[in-house]
């Protein structure tokens, strides 16, 4: 085949679903502008077979869905004594796959920029080894980013101890609103932690960018995205240009027969009369809690749609594929019975962009993942926030405190969240004035985000600035 003569943007991704779904929609982006796109997928070594288990369906799915994107699989790289925890051995086998990387770039006739996952820092060394353009696409929120990159500054200025040890006092950074200690991500709650330094490593080294791509729209977090753009996330250091090119979410592709069930049920519920309940691809809840939700659920006497997972054999390995659940067993004596008139439950998946949208979907009870909030936040419907890992406690923070686009599901750092706080919150979200006044703000919302990527709207023009400081504007 002959060569593009035209130089390629070359994605580095990270494995993950919400990290490779976002890389995704920025690959069309540029496909739409004629510009050749190549996203370079690592490849797990062997020995974390575990905490990978699904990256290689998630990848083959993704790419069968997207023919028109060329995805490149590195080889594995050699990890024969993985560490223990499963961030760090994500971060060490996308470290080690750099070379590899290097060695594919070197093969292409041109590359025009090296576009890299926020967790692939390290290729910036590839990068400058090539004199190519590198920028970081941060795929949470703008929030999230603005707080990390002023955590280094913070933990070395102050000495307030761990995060752990902190409870609920408040953490202040530029642009946020306080965020509890408590509701820091697992792995900076020990500042003198292997997790910790490696974090801190990697914001660090995102100020080496050319630029900061971030899925979000101005709109959405004005007093973040300022706050990056003034330089006062990182003091005495220079912040790169900031591009929000948000919200790049999937435009409802699911296959026909996979969105059947749900949207034809939908299709039967009054208009915003339906709570919708998934907690990502991820998400993990016990035998107990999900007997609470059940019950919380029927006492609120809303109609409901349910996405159940099994409970994972171990809680630290929430990652690791889970079979398909059995109803009978997790719920409650008569529960599916008692409810059939009102409620639909269904097992692992639902087609969630298609669910937020339906006009029949009151409610989203949601673990808080960026790409969750930016889908219920593009689609008008209220948040009922409910964070489990990762950075969810802090998007938590940011939907409730900031946004002022949903409301805490109280319990959820505790054992269980009660069934009376599942049909407390239900019913204020759908009876309530100030559910009202959040579907007031939740529609501004909507608006905003379908403006922000349209012609003319600002993520149009932040990516077509972005393409100037490359040479590629078409």
């Amino acid at each position: 085949m002959e060569a593009d003569p035209h130089p390629a943007v070359v994605l580095h991704a990270c494995l993950g679903v919400g990290h490779l779904t976002p890389m995704v929609e920025l690959a069309k982006l540029f496909l739409r502008r004629g510009i050749p796109v190549i996203i370079a997928v690592p490849t797990p070594p062997a020995s974390t077979a575990d905490i990978f288990a699904s990256s290689a369906p998630a990848v083959a799915s993704l790419a069968a869905a997207n023919p028109t994107i060329s995805f490149h699989h590195l080889p594995a790289p050699d990890y024969p004594n993985p560490d223990p925890d499963p961030y760090l051995q994500m971060v060490d086998t996308i470290r080690l796959t750099v070379p590899s990387l290097l060695a594919f770039l070197r093969t292409l006739p041109s590359v025009a920029a090296l576009v890299l996952d926020t967790f692939c820092v390290d290729a910036l060394d590839a990068a400058d080894a090539l004199g190519v353009p590198a920028y970081i696409y941060f795929t949470s929120s703008a929030a999230y980013l603005a707080a990390f990159l002023h955590l280094p500054h913070y933990l070395a200025t102050t000495d307030g101890g761990d995060f752990k040890d902190m409870g609920k006092s408040l953490l202040r950074f530029p642009g946020v609103p306080p965020i509890p200690a408590s509701d820091m991500p697992q792995i900076v709650q020990d500042r003198a932690s292997r997790t910790c330094a490696v974090r801190m490593g990697q914001y660090g080294r995102k100020p080496e960018a050319r630029g900061l791509l971030i899925n979000t729209y101005e709109r959405l977090e004005a007093r973040a995205v300022t706050a990056l753009r003034d330089g006062v996330c990182l003091p005495g250091r220079p912040t790169p240009p900031v591009y929000c090119i948000g919200p790049l979410i999937v435009k409802g592709e699911s296959a026909p027969q996979a969105q059947g069930a749900c949207l034809s049920w939908l299709d039967a519920q009054p208009e915003r009369s339906v709570v919708f309940l998934c907690f990502g691809s991820l998400g993990a809840m016990s035998a107990a809690q999900l007997k609470e939700i059940a019950c919380g659920l029927e006492n609120s006497g809303h109609r409901f749609m349910w996405v159940v997972r099994s409970p994972p054999e171990d809680p630290a390995k929430y990652f690791l594929p889970r079979p398909e659940p059995d109803l009978d067993a997790l719920l409650p004596d008569g529960f599916l019975d008692r409810t059939a008139a009102r409620g639909m439950v269904v097992k692992m998946w639902a087609p969630q962009v298609e669910v937020l949208r339906h006009a029949a979907t009151g409610a989203f009870v949601t673990h808080c993942g960026w790409n969750s909030v930016l889908e219920a936040a593009s689609a008008g419907v209220p948040m009922l926030c409910w964070p489990q890992y990762a950075e969810q406690r802090a998007n938590k923070v940011f939907v409730v405190d900031e946004m002022k686009l949903g409301v805490v599901m109280e319990g959820y750092d505790e054992e269980l969240v009660k069934a009376e706080e599942v049909e407390k919150k239900v019913r204020l979200v759908m009876e309530s004035d100030e559910g009202e006044k959040l579907r007031g703000r939740l529609a501004l919302a909507k608006e905003k985000a379908a403006e922000a990527p349209a012609d003319g709207g600002p993520s149009r023009t932040a990516f077509a600035e972005f393409l100037k400081d490359l040479k590629l504007q078409k």
